[in-house]
């Protein structure tokens, strides 16, 4: 596997990329500073940023703090499979100052950075960690975004990948529900990974075969390994299942938030009236919401534990009729209201909202479908179908991600003191991979750079530094370090 992706990367080219692919990479550039803008205005994101500066002089240290700052809110965006756009696309721009890289080679240094880490993200993804959790993403996202970006050969990001995968992370979930460890949770391993290129560039050797191993990183690390994720190089493009997060939280919550959202007009007048909320989710979101109760202390919760509530972020947006940075810290956190609400919400599992959740691409359909009947079993354990039923509703694996969806739906009740009650059902969520996010990423990843950039530079120079990341394509190295100046004063600010 390293081999055969260090090739592939090393020798992309940007007339390699379809224009559609290409169009997804700015996009998803757009989302990821958005996150970071995010984290940026947060208290503990001030905090963040005493580890280091953002586009500062050690790229190093920038890719770091970055990834602390995106990870902070979870307002981290996904593809199958993974949260890589921490390190895909977060050494990348940190890099392109030194490696003086016009806006094209920046663009190819994302998208390959993201193929290879989605692709390795992949074959361990039915094992025990997915999503954030899975850290070791950011050891493939970081050797490959650093060794494109500079124009390193195959060789060294083969032995880059061999070394960093030598000692790859295991997340605990006491220290990631439980503490401030999260935020790190990618900018850690992503460090690893710059090492690891470093190594490999001074003459240390890595194992070339230490991914499909029988003593390696996927029989570690996966239940059941999918070494054949790695296919598809240059076909089959997971660029193509990026999901933009338009809500800060965990992408599972993200269904109900949409449907509180709809439904907070009509709740506003009556807020202190409500006496029940039941949302009806897949196990994805019972899931969370099961591993994130235990930390939850009201007001005094930490942010990972928040982040993950489906109570908390479902009563703020129904109060609100959104749910911002501001959500996440005092005053708002202090809310009663909110709380007394947030205290009444019951997740309850709905096998058929799993099973249109597990046969979409992401988060983890595409993955089943490699398993064959291994996915099966997958599939028949959280649908509650038979296994040969479930093999045939899963089908072949994808060819191509150009018509993936990320469909982690719910249904949302809000009943009242007085026995009236409201409804909304969400299928696919505002931003995730589907027909809708493909005719309108732009506009959403747009929107979520400028509303979190404007409070740190004002509404016009927001939209200005949307529009220079737009302009990338075609952009020279200098317009590139342009862009670099304005957003490090933007996080510095």
């Amino acid at each position: 596997m390293i081999g055969e992706l260090s090739e592939w990367a090393c020798g992309l080219r940007p007339g390699d990329v379809p224009d559609r692919v290409r169009a997804l990479a700015v996009s998803q550039l757009l989302g990821h500073l958005g996150a970071v803008c995010a984290g940026a205005r947060h208290g503990a994101g001030r905090r963040i940023l005493r580890l280091g500066a953002p586009f500062g002089d050690d790229p190093a240290r920038s890719a770091y703090a970055m990834a602390a700052l995106s990870m902070l809110l979870d307002f981290d965006d996904t593809v199958f499979a993974g949260h890589v756009s921490h390190s895909a696309v977060g050494v990348p721009l940190s890099y392109a100052r030194r490696a003086g890289l016009d806006g094209d080679r920046l663009l190819l240094s994302i998208v390959a950075a993201t193929e290879v880490a989605a692709r390795v993200t992949a074959a361990a993804t039915l094992g025990p960690f997915r999503g954030q959790t899975a850290a070791h993403t950011h050891l493939a996202g970081a050797v490959a975004g650093r060794c494109v970006a500079e124009g390193r050969d195959a060789a060294t990001m083969r032995e880059a990948l061999g070394l960093a995968f030598a000692q790859p992370p295991w997340t605990l979930d006491h220290a990631f529900f439980g503490s401030d460890a999260k935020t790190l949770v990618a900018a850690t391993p992503l460090r690893a990974g710059l090492d690891a290129v470093d190594a490999a560039a001074a003459g240390l050797l890595g194992a070339p075969d230490l991914l499909e191993h029988p003593a390696g990183f996927l029989a570690r690390f996966s239940t059941t390994p999918l070494p054949q994720a790695a296919g598809g190089l240059g076909r089959r493009w997971h660029t193509d299942t990026l999901s933009i997060k338009v809500h800060p939280g965990c992408a599972y919550l993200d269904a109900a938030i949409d449907a509180a959202v709809a439904l907070s007009r009509q709740v506003a007048d009556r807020f202190d009236q409500i006496s029940s909320v039941d949302v009806d989710a897949s196990i994805f979101t019972v899931g969370m919401e099961e591993r994130s109760a235990p930390y939850l202390d009201g007001p005094g919760s930490g942010l990972a534990a928040l982040n993950f509530s489906t109570g908390y972020s479902v009563a703020a947006a129904l109060r609100r009729g959104r749910l911002e940075v501001e959500d996440f810290e005092a005053p708002r956190l202090q809310d009663g209201e909110v709380w007394r609400v947030a205290r009444l919400v019951r997740v309850r599992h709905d096998p058929e909202v799993t099973r249109r959740a597990l046969l979409a691409a992401a988060p983890l359909g595409a993955a089943l479908r490699l398993a064959g009947p291994e996915g099966a079993r997958w599939l028949a354990g959280g649908a509650g179908v038979a296994e040969d039923e479930a093999l045939a509703l899963l089908g072949e694996p994808e060819a191509t991600f150009e018509a993936a969806e990320k469909a982690v739906g719910a249904r949302l009740r809000v009943g009242f003191a007085d026995g009236s009650e409201l409804a909304a059902a969400v299928d696919v969520p505002e931003g995730a991979a589907g027909a809708a996010m493909r005719a309108g990423h732009r506009e959403v990843a747009r929107t979520k750079l400028v509303r979190n950039a404007a409070p740190l530079l004002g509404e016009p120079e927001a939209a200005r530094l949307a529009a220079a990341v737009e302009a990338l394509p075609g952009a020279d190295a200098p317009q590139v370090a342009a862009l670099m100046d304005g957003l490090r004063d933007a996080l510095q600010g």
